[in-house]
């Protein structure tokens, strides 16, 4: 089968949640150029707006749904418009997240909370939601939990959001255990560091620039180092995997973990 076909995402019902900023618009992208439907979930409506229109004017669908991944009864609003508007989402990408950095002696209670609910809480709840409506319809589907290479090794000042992310990929595990036979596939990619509108100042001219030499490429990532992981594990390319975790770091796990 030739690689246009078996990555061909057409006729696919797609959500990506945290879509208006980094690689959340990546995703989104490239799920649309790749023939799916988009639901494009965020915070920030008028970000949104301008994503469904650049796929529109390249020739693809979506629709905008303003949300926060933490309150349940947008999650359900979320999935109701986008059944509404395309039919039941069949693609399901966890990527919202937040980030945190400091020592762990002094991370409040309330800190601990933001950064579990968003990283970890809401991807279970998502994936919960998305999997009970895949199988509801009788459709099967794919979820793709986005992790991070910090989730597999330990590093200083990232407790909150190193915790978060080791659990997304157990989590993923298990939810592609329970799921496998009803027809539901469940992976995960671990990004290393990728460069985003986020941090591009603190990697390219900031103090980040020296992890550079951390990693054996030599290089960080650019949100396109994603996009064969993502294809792969959305479409039937990868229709026997499931319960992975792909990493796509450049090598730096390996590093971190000698």
């Amino acid at each position: 089968m030739a690689a246009a076909q078996i990555f061909d995402l057409t006729g696919k019902v797609a959500l990506v949640t945290g879509a208006s900023s980094g690689l959340g618009v990546r995703f989104a992208e490239v799920l649309a150029e790749n023939g799916a439907v988009v639901a494009l979930v965020a915070r920030r409506a008028e970000r949104l707006a301008a994503l469904r229109s650049r796929i529109e004017n390249a020739g693809g669908r979506a629709v905008a749904i303003e949300a926060d991944v933490r309150d349940r009864a947008a999650m359900q609003r979320a999935f109701d418009t986008a059944e509404q508007t395309f039919g039941t989402v069949t693609i399901l990408v966890n990527n919202a997240g937040v980030v945190q950095a400091g020592r762990a002696v002094e991370m409040t209670q309330e800190e601990w909370r933001r950064v579990l609910s968003t990283n970890l809480d809401a991807v279970f709840y998502w994936a919960q939601e998305g999997a009970r409506r895949m199988l509801a319809a009788g459709t099967g589907g794919a979820i793709v939990n986005i992790a991070s290479v910090l989730g597999m090794a330990a590093d200083k000042g990232v407790i909150g959001y190193a915790t978060a992310k080791a659990g997304v990929i157990q989590l993923t595990r298990n939810l592609a255990l329970e799921l496998a036979f009803k027809g539901v596939r469940v992976n995960a990619i671990a990004p290393g560091w990728i460069i985003t509108e986020i941090n591009h100042e603190y990697l390219t001219t900031g103090p980040g620039a020296a992890m550079k030499r951390q990693i054996p490429m030599g290089r960080f990532g650019e949100p396109r180092d994603l996009d064969g992981p993502l294809l792969l594990l959305a479409s039937d390319a990868g229709r026997y995997i499931t319960g992975a975790t792909i990493v796509a770091d450049g090598g730096q796990v390996v590093v971190l973990h000698v």
